[in-house]
């Protein structure tokens, strides 16, 4: 027995790549809609009563919509928009926070999956916070880079044309629609100083985060940081620690492109204590399509 999936959203940057990691499987049935009548709320209610699972690849407001448009169905949902991700009655899908956090996805009826940015710092703070290495008041600054195809359909063309820049910073003013959810699930208290920034290339990411260890609490070193997040993520398939002894002064936000993993590196200098952490991933796989499918897995015990 199959898994009817519908992808409502199927046609934009995130959607296309959820069908291309579904169409092929042999446990996966799509739920489709003549694409004339993607915006039909009859086609879609049809198409949402049919699905066993729906993933919503769909603005804020139109997400909101759709779950009011499905809530008397029969069907799980899967919301890659940011409308729900710090409402207490969806799971948040990140299930490499902890073996309550994957079996709160596993029984959900909504998910949300996380942003990408996020994903980054939440995975790279929260063994810290959690372990007490790091205040949940600390001043904690996060920096990011990130392929374009992040910023949707008009970013995308903005570069396909030549008319964007090869690179530049945003979200000055410091109201990143990534910060509620950062906050919430890094548990920090104090909101972070978060400005990203996209390049001249199509995807990838590297979020990092530098810490002066003499300003934090007791007398941590560098070491005792790689130990703490190597440990939180010994048994994860998806987050990597890399060795403490790899130093190079180069980090591909690229590396990961194509994948659902993240690679944490813990880079520095151990003598006096100013270290970085950077998580590197896809922003289209471990930051989108590929956690959507992963928390799909869990639901469906795939």
């Amino acid at each position: 027995m199959t898994t009817k999936v519908f992808i409502d959203g199927e046609a934009g940057t995130t959607g296309l790549q959820i069908r291309d990691r579904l169409i092929r499987r042999d446990d996966i049935t799509l739920v489709q809609i003549d694409p004339d009548l993607r915006k039909d709320a009859e086609a879609r209610k049809a198409a949402f009563a049919e699905a066993d699972v729906a993933i919503l690849c769909l603005p804020d407001a139109a997400a909101k919509e759709a779950v009011e448009l499905s809530k008397d169905l029969d069907v799980r949902i899967i919301d890659a928009s940011t409308a729900h991700r710090v409402n207490p009655d969806w799971a948040y899908g990140l299930p490499e926070l902890s073996a309550a956090q994957e079996a709160q996805i596993k029984s959900a009826r909504y998910v949300a999956n996380c942003g990408c940015y996020a994903t980054g710092a939440i995975v790279l703070l929260a063994p810290l916070v959690r372990a007490g290495l790091i205040p949940a008041d600390a001043a904690i600054s996060v920096n990011a880079i990130s392929g374009y195809t992040g910023g949707g359909k008009g970013l995308i063309a903005e570069y396909e044309s030549g008319e964007a820049p090869d690179a530049f910073l945003y979200a000055t003013g410091m109201a990143h629609k990534h910060l509620p959810e950062m906050m919430k699930f890094a548990g920090l208290t104090a909101k972070p100083i978060f400005v990203p920034s996209v390049g001249n290339f199509a995807q990838g990411m590297a979020v990092s985060i530098p810490l002066h260890l003499s300003q934090l609490p007791g007398d941590l070193t560098m070491a005792q940081v790689h130990a703490a997040l190597a440990e939180a993520y010994a048994g994860a398939a998806h987050v990597k620690v890399a060795d403490l002894a790899d130093q190079d002064s180069r980090i591909d936000p690229t590396a990961l492109n194509g994948t659902n993993d993240l690679m944490v590196h813990v880079r520095g200098d151990a003598e006096d204590g100013r270290i970085v952490l950077v998580a590197v991933l896809d922003n289209l796989g471990k930051g989108a399509s590929g956690a959507a499918v992963q928390n799909l897995d869990l639901m469906i015990d795939a």
